[in-house]
């Protein structure tokens, strides 16, 4: 059986402090389902704006995330950067409800099995429902809403069971950020399957909460669609993962820009003579 270590994962950058993919939807794809294919339990991410924010600050689930295979640039703001400061070249987000779409597509053209792992058992219904009518020859191997509560040990072991005894190669998991990366990782090694965590897929393709138009996802306005669907919920979210976004982005260019002038002022007059 292969590895993780057995597959060309993209390269990863590093955005303050959180190593992202530089990847593309039809690589994502390609590699998850050999992966799959080939008994890979690798763990994939999708990485907005707002996670990003969160995972900065966050050193346990930031060492976490160093164990991903992919952790891709979900966010447009996120994909700016990875250009800005890598000359990533990337033309497109990989937006983790299309990749879920795109991916399900694929697994049903190769009869690989998924499990659905996450919100409630009305949004579950809707979404195995609007998954068939996409794709009438996918397999959903199994789908369970867990508790909204730490599970127990027991709990946790059985639905561990639950999914590999399905024989499901993907897993996407939509029990929210970071709970699902936390989750995904602990049993890296348990559930053999590819771990996909998705998030709010589920209430998107289930139909229960609106995705924004396509026009403000390319603009990287999603964010102002979601707010004004739920503002209550969401307000502070963005009002502090953006601001700081914004931030860390500034600091990260201004600290690049004074590098060289920084490096040059240590070095002897000579030296920086003769660089010049």
């Amino acid at each position: 059986m292969a590895s993780q270590q057995d597959v060309a994962w993209p390269v990863r950058r590093d955005l303050f402090g959180v190593r992202v993919s530089v990847t593309r939807y039809d690589e994502v794809v390609q590699l998850v389902c050999e992966a799959a294919e080939n008994g890979v339990g690798a763990l994939v991410d999708f990485m907005p704006v707002h996670l990003l924010t969160v995972v900065a600050g966050d050193e346990d689930v930031r060492a976490k995330l160093d164990d991903f295979s992919i952790i891709a640039p979900d966010g447009q703001p996120v994909r700016w950067a990875l250009n800005k400061l890598y000359n990533a070249n990337l033309t497109d987000r990989v937006y983790g409800p299309e990749l879920m779409r795109r991916l399900c597509g694929e697994a049903a053209r190769r009869g690989m099995p998924i499990y659905l792992y996450g919100g409630t058992e009305d949004v579950l219904a809707k979404l195995a429902e609007k998954l068939l009518a996409w794709f009438p020859a996918l397999k959903i191997a199994g789908a369970e809403s867990p508790p909204f509560r730490k599970l127990s040990g027991e709990e946790d072991a059985a639905a561990v069971e639950r999914i590999n005894r399905s024989g499901a190669k993907l897993v996407f998991l939509g029990i929210g950020s970071p709970k699902q990366e936390v989750f995904a990782h602990q049993h890296r090694n348990d559930i053999q399957a590819v771990k996909l965590c998705v998030g709010a897929a589920f209430d998107f393709h289930a139909g229960v909460k609106k995705m924004a138009p396509a026009w403000m996802q390319k603009r990287g306005l999603e964010w102002l669609f979601r707010l004004t669907q739920e503002p209550k919920r969401l307000w502070k979210r963005y009002l502090v993962a953006n601001s700081t976004f914004v931030f860390l982005y500034a600091r990260e260019v201004l600290r690049r820009k004074l590098k060289p002038k920084a490096a040059a002022a240590e070095m002897p007059d000579a030296v920086v003579a003769e660089v010049a």
